[in-house]
């Protein structure tokens, strides 16, 4: 019996969650297991309800749970960046109430989506497989924060701040996943500039020294960002801080063709993690059957994988994704010339047909 805090949130978030349930019910068949499912509110849709963007219910259901699906949040809405109270600050506050610090973003070019990227054949070569691995709940989006009034103007400052702890952890993790994919680490900061990114690049190569199976290479964020369109096939594991794990992630979605396509856990000590596709809320497709719901259910594959070890169960749902595609089957934001055209529920259908053959 595995519990599982399930989040529609806004936008597009309840017709994808849907369509990945429905998967995960093939799962409970095909396997016998048992998938206890606890809906709560969180983002927009919790504010219109509550007032706020993270209830304490939510918080308490998802601790207690075993792992956490997360749909997205936001929208024009609820859209104010001065307003107090927004939709993403329950993606923070849920980070923090469960200890999640370590978020893993894999990004996957799958073959028969070679031509969805925007990068030229010779720069794709056999393919572009790698890891962002990104530091969560520290740095400069947790940092202290203010106004204050300077030679008679305001001034706004964040402050960038990591300590020695922070650092080791998400460094080990991102050794021990480099240890089972090809053996290397790149560690991105700015530390030509920055002491926080001092600090960063010091405790890295400390903990390098227990992973000396494991190569380590450093790059500064603006080589890094670059040099991921430049040569993509480079990386194994990218490590890094929160901010620029935050932009190089998003740019790493799309040099793999579509942020439709990219699934995302963020994890913590132990079992229980956040799994969510990392495109967003969607609200101009919202409600219109076109979103494509396969970096949620790949994000689902991923919770089977890290917090329940169900590695041949997260497996069947990532062959039976490739099996589609590999038939033609595209949504809007992935489509080409020659390729099938599907909405959100078809797709859905489809992979749950793979899995079932």
């Amino acid at each position: 019996m595995f519990k599982v805090a399930v989040i529609k949130g806004d936008g597009i978030g309840p017709e994808i969650i849907d369509e990945t349930l429905k998967v995960l019910d093939v799962v409970k068949e095909k396997y016998n297991h048992k998938f206890e499912y606890k809906f709560v509110l969180a983002g927009g849709c919790a504010i219109d309800e509550y007032g706020i963007p993270l209830p304490e219910e939510t918080i308490e259901i998802c601790k207690n749970s075993d792992a956490v699906l997360l749909g997205a949040v936001g929208g024009p809405k609820w859209d104010n960046p001065n307003g107090k109270v927004r939709p993403e600050q329950a993606l923070l506050g849920l980070r923090g109430a469960l200890g999640l610090y370590c978020n893993l973003r894999p990004a996957l070019l799958y073959a028969p989506l070679r031509n969805a990227s925007p990068l030229k054949d010779e720069i794709i070569g056999d393919g572009i497989d790698f890891c962002v691995v990104r530091e969560l709940t520290g740095g400069i989006y947790f940092g202290e924060r203010g106004r204050s009034e300077e030679n008679g103007e305001q001034v706004a400052y964040d402050t960038e701040k990591y300590s020695v702890s922070e650092v080791r952890r998400i460094a080990k993790n991102a050794f021990e996943i480099a240890r089972k994919r090809n053996k290397k680490v790149t560690s991105v900061d700015k530390a030509n500039v920055l002491e926080s990114s001092r600090l960063w690049r010091t405790v890295v190569e400390e903990v390098a020294k227990d992973y000396s199976d494991v190569t380590l290479d450093h790059l500064y964020i603006d080589n890094a960002a670059m040099q991921i369109v430049k040569n993509p096939r480079q990386f194994d594991v990218l490590v890094t801080s929160n901010i620029f794990g935050d932009i190089l992630s998003d740019e790493a979605s799309m040099v793999t063709g579509s942020i439709g396509m990219l699934p995302s856990a963020s994890i913590g000590e132990g079992n229980i993690g956040m799994y969510e596709p990392a495109h967003g809320s969607a609200p101009d497709i919202a409600g219109k059957g076109i979103a494509n719901p396969l970096a949620t259910i790949l994000s689902a594959a991923m919770m089977l994988r890290y917090s329940f070890n169900l590695d041949k169960e997260a497996k069947d749902i990532e062959d039976a994704v490739s099996k589609v595609l590999e038939d033609g089957y595209r949504t809007g934001d992935i489509m080409s010339n020659g390729m099938k055209l599907v909405g959100t529920k078809e797709m859905g259908d489809l992979v749950v047909s793979a899995m079932r053959k």
